[in-house]
């Protein structure tokens, strides 16, 4: 009983406060986004709010079942829950179901599983456990290659589904590589080509070429006693050159035509608010009319009469701008930064560099879903359709991003014994 008290007692309960307070937010907005008034109780079991809480009450079961867990299960069970992901990514292939274009759900009954949401916990554990058994540090080909290898197989079976914006994800890890020793460099050269990425689709791949070539040019010119300086711009310039052409292949080849009309939307190519434009518009008007209070519980008229589409899903920011305002989606917003600084603070405290590498993927993949869902509501970034954590609809969401946090939680809750 007394290691039973002490492990209550070192759990960060203010992770769990605000994790219990999204959720709940969450709950009441999905209830909000798609209210019906001939079911208006917040407990029918036909409707998604009513099926929220069920999920909640499971999510709550599932986070108490991991702080009861060994800590050092997670550890050495990592392979293991990579494997079965993995598995599931390729048997959602065959037998998925295929909703809005994406073969990502495997049915089960009236619930619907999505693989590609597990895979983010058990992908951070597996890199982890890779990274934190000898003390690898990312400063040579072996481990980094390695480790690409081991976010890259998820990402690439995601892409088949296809579901872009779940495999976008996995990108966010990168910062848990740069914590544990990647060059700075690679950050550098990553924006770099995101600018070029831009570019190349904003404007003629053949203008963007001549502008590299005399930049190139320029650079060797004032640098000509510099032979290795030379060589670097020389072969920097000629990888731009076949990235650009790649950008240019996958943009009319890879990507579907709707993922395409997104990206030109928020690049300013196309204009068209009742056609690609309509689901960013409506967003922005939803955001937009719930003023600094917001019009209130239920009294969403964007909502309500369904302007906004997959608003219980990718849109739910919407609904809290709407009918909380301004200070709502300001009370929401800090609770997750709260929580974001939060977890960092939780991984630096960590004496098992296991526990610290976990703890930075966790706060990688709530930041990115963060940043990403939200920017996509206000026009910031392309809708790639992700969840918004702990406040979307769905059960796959809040479950895996559950076990993600717990898993963080009771590893923090030990932190004193070396895994």
């Amino acid at each position: 009983m007394k290691d039973q008290r002490s492990l209550f007692f070192n759990v960060d309960w203010v992770i769990v406060l605000i994790y219990l307070a999204l959720c709940v937010i969450g709950w009441f907005n999905i209830h909000a986004a798609v209210y019906d008034p001939a079911n208006p109780s917040i407990w029918d079991m036909d409707t998604n709010y009513g099926k929220q809480f069920v999920f909640l009450l499971g999510a709550i079961v599932l986070g108490s079942l991991i702080l009861l867990m060994d800590s050092k299960f997670f550890n050495s069970i990592a392979p293991v829950f990579y494997g079965i992901t993995l598995l599931l990514l390729i048997l959602v292939l065959i037998i998925g179901r295929n909703v809005g274009g994406n073969q990502a759900w495997i049915p089960i009954g009236s619930f619907r599983l999505q693989p590609s949401e597990f895979a983010k916990f058990s992908t951070c554990l597996l890199l982890a456990k890779y990274l934190g058994t000898n003390n690898l540090k990312l400063n040579d080909s072996k481990t980094l290659i390695i480790s690409s290898i081991i976010l890259l197989i998820p990402m690439g079976l995601i892409m088949l589904q296809p579901d872009t914006g779940s495999a976008l994800t996995f990108t966010s890890i990168v910062f848990v590589l740069y914590r544990e020793g990647l060059s700075g460099y690679f950050l550098v050269i990553g924006v770099l080509f995101i600018a070029l990425f831009i570019l190349s689709i904003m404007f003629n791949k053949f203008l963007v070429i001549a502008a590299l070539l005399i930049i190139g040019a320029l650079g060797i010119y004032f640098n000509k006693r510099n032979r290795n300086l030379i060589t670097v711009i020389a072969s920097g310039v000629i990888i731009s050159i076949a990235f650009i052409f790649c950008v240019d292949f996958a943009y009319e080849n890879v990507l579907q035509a709707h993922q395409r009309n997104r990206i030109d939307v928020i690049l300013g190519k196309i204009d068209d608010p009742r056609g690609q434009g309509y689901n960013l518009n409506q967003s922005k008007i939803a955001i937009g009319s719930g003023g600094l209070w917001g019009k209130g519980y239920l009294q969403g008229t964007q909502t309500k009469y369904d302007f906004v589409p997959e608003q219980s899903t990718d849109f739910i920011f919407c609904t809290v701008g709407e009918e909380w305002g301004f200070i709502g989606s300001l009370v929401v917003v800090g609770l997750y930064l709260t929580l974001l600084i939060r977890i960092v603070n939780v991984a630096e405290r960590q004496r098992a560099s296991f526990s610290r590498i976990y703890g930075y993927g966790v706060a990688s993949i709530l930041f990115f879903h963060f940043f990403i869902n939200i920017g996509m509501t206000i026009g910031l970034v392309p809708v790639i359709g992700i969840p918004l954590p702990f406040l979307s609809y769905g059960g796959s969401s809040l479950w895996s991003f559950t076990i993600l946090l717990f898993i963080l939680l009771r590893l923090d809750s030990n932190r004193m014994g070396l895994i």
